[in-house]
């Protein structure tokens, strides 16, 4: 998780108008453009710049040679997988703590792909539409939603990566935000965030 940036060798690539990042699990994620430093890709998109291992994507195309999933693989779109299995692939493909993910999973929706909250977080991974076009992804699909909060997490694991309370914090801004967790230097004293926290770490590491 502690990906640091080795200075003075970045290397960039192609930085295309548009394109498509094919990953190793087969799923097309749109990008602006990419860059490589030794291992470590850095994905821009909607703004904001994502970071993963270079072996997690397997090609680069551009946009207009993707025009569906289907091209993507050059196979038809694998059907949808149940909620739990997701999880544990998206947890390896993102080096995640399974039982980690998997507690966010249960505590965010009991894995329920229909699930939306009185806020409008969506699905499994409870993603809130601003979130989940940031990432890419549609909400509404199990298997785009599930990947993109893991994506979430590992960014804000990265985030805390030199924080004491790592975890805490990265619990705590999935559930409020970064911007509360940064106002109030820590887990933002809401019952539901609190609560949330606890709960997910009790099921994550249980006593």
């Amino acid at each position: 998780m502690a990906m640091k940036l080795a200075a003075g060798l970045l290397l960039a690539m192609n930085a295309l108008a548009g394109e498509y990042a094919i990953l190793a699990s087969g799923f097309p994620l749109r990008v602006d453009r990419h860059e490589r430093d030794g291992a470590t890709l850095r994905l821009y998109l909607n703004g904001g710049v994502m970071e993963l291992p270079a072996a997690s994507v397997v090609r680069f195309e551009q946009e207009e040679e993707l025009p569906s999933a289907q091209a993507a693989s050059g196979q038809p779109a694998p059907a949808p997988a149940d909620a739990a299995s997701l999880v544990a692939e998206a947890a390896a493909r993102w080096d995640l703590p399974p039982t980690l993910l998997h507690a966010i999973a249960r505590v965010e929706s009991g894995y329920d792909s229909a699930a939306v909250s009185p806020k409008g977080a969506i699905g499994i991974m409870q993603l809130m539409p601003q979130t989940a076009r940031q990432l890419g992804a549609d909400p509404r699909d199990p298997r785009q939603n599930v990947d993109a909060g893991a994506r979430y997490l590992v960014e804000l694991l990265r985030k805390y990566q030199d924080d004491d309370y790592q975890v805490r914090k990265a619990l705590a801004a999935y559930n409020a935000g970064p911007k509360a967790v940064e106002r109030y230097q820590g887990v933002p004293p809401y019952r539901e965030t609190m609560d949330y926290v606890r709960r997910v770490i009790r099921q994550w590491q249980p006593q």
